[in-house]
């Protein structure tokens, strides 16, 4: 598997946002720090998904940064994604790794420790674990689970964990020291002003 940076940034596919802009200005700021996660809307075409995953891989690739993609694992393996990401109503993790093979990246979505373990028994490299915090990134989520609920999952496996959900800088460091590997973020970084300062500033939150 290759090594998993710390800085995960999803692509922001909605209406008014850039996500090609986003991760030009990430890439030579976080280079090995960084894991770019393709994901698109619910009503974009597997064209479509396509189209901007096999950009994301080119992009990615002088920075030996891995692509995934989530949900689409036919998108990925079509791209030569290094893995991808599934959710709770994806595939189950263990036919996503059958898919994807053995060796690939494979995340899961987990928010509670009997969840979390089950999806690592499965295949999971890591888990993806929130939303720690409100976002307007995605409707329908489920409460906050908070550094707390962070760190009842991380005490319940034994892979990275990577917090998710109304990540900033400013709230990162409490869900480190709630013992999260790192972070994924969307809004953060494509809602920026600035996209290389902000990439920069959750960095160093990270203590990168």
């Amino acid at each position: 598997m290759p090594s998993l940076g710390r800085l995960h940034l999803i692509t922001d596919t909605r209406p008014g946002r850039n996500p090609l802009a986003v991760l030009r200005a990430a890439l030579p700021v976080a280079r090995a720090e960084l894991v770019v996660q393709v994901r698109v809307t619910d009503d974009a075409t597997d064209r479509e998904a396509y189209d901007l995953a096999r950009r994301v891989v080119a992009l990615c690739a002088p920075y030996d940064v891995p692509c995934l993609v989530n949900d689409r694992l036919h998108v990925a393996l079509a791209v030569g994604a290094a893995g991808g990401h599934v959710g709770a109503a994806d595939l189950p993790v263990g036919a996503a790794r059958r898919v994807l093979g053995a060796t690939a990246v494979l995340g899961a979505t987990a928010r509670d420790p009997g969840t979390a373990a089950e999806a690592v028994a499965a295949g999971a490299s890591y888990l993806g674990v929130g939303p720690c915090h409100a976002t307007s990134t995605k409707t329908g989520l489920p409460a906050p689970i908070g550094p707390a609920g962070v760190r009842a999952v991380t005490a319940a496996v034994d892979v990275p964990v990577v917090a998710i959900g109304g990540v900033t800088a400013a709230n990162a460091p409490a869900l480190l020291a709630a013992g999260a590997y790192g972070v994924a973020v969307v809004g953060a970084l494509s809602g920026a002003a600035d996209p290389a300062r902000a990439t920069a500033e959750l960095l160093g939150a990270l203590g990168c």
